[in-house]
């Protein structure tokens, strides 16, 4: 893919596997939901008590996936590889959990505001989780089947 075609496949895209190296070591992939910020930054959010944070704490390197398609010359995707830097500003956590109310529940806009209170109020919970992407890998067999024809 392009860089346009993969920021636009990224901010679209409906779930991240976040694959963090678990106790023994080995890969834990989990789903999680995500928003793409005004600077095409990917940003989660989750709780201060879960394995992923526990596990990002060790070792904050991390891969992530986000792939679509049901076919093979549909298949699609961009692998994401860096860091995790955890944040815990209320501000910041809030502002991811109304921006997955937006994308994922279709939160009205007038909503906003109160939404977004809501959130900063149950923050201290949550844990921010940005990343920050050392390489982009992008397919899209859909190009590869057209030339192949």
């Amino acid at each position: 893919m392009t860089p346009a075609e993969t920021r636009t496949f990224l901010a679209d895209g409906r779930t991240v596997i976040l694959v963090t190296l678990g106790p023994d070591g080995l890969p834990d992939p989990v789903p999680m939901w995500y928003v793409v910020d005004e600077t095409g930054r990917v940003r989660m959010r989750t709780y201060k008590s879960s394995q992923k944070v526990v596990n990002l704490r060790r070792e904050p390197r991390v891969c992530c996936l986000v792939e679509d398609g049901g076919r093979y010359g549909e298949l699609r995707g961009v692998q994401l590889t860096g860091r995790i830097e955890l944040v815990e500003d209320p501000d910041w956590i809030a502002d991811v959990v109304v921006g997955l109310a937006v994308k994922y529940e279709g939160l009205a806009l007038e909503r906003l505001a109160a939404a977004r209170e809501s959130a900063r109020n149950r923050a201290a919970k949550q844990m921010g989780l940005l990343l920050h992407v050392d390489q982009t890998v992008s397919w899209d067999h859909g190009k590869t089947a057209s030339v192949q024809r």
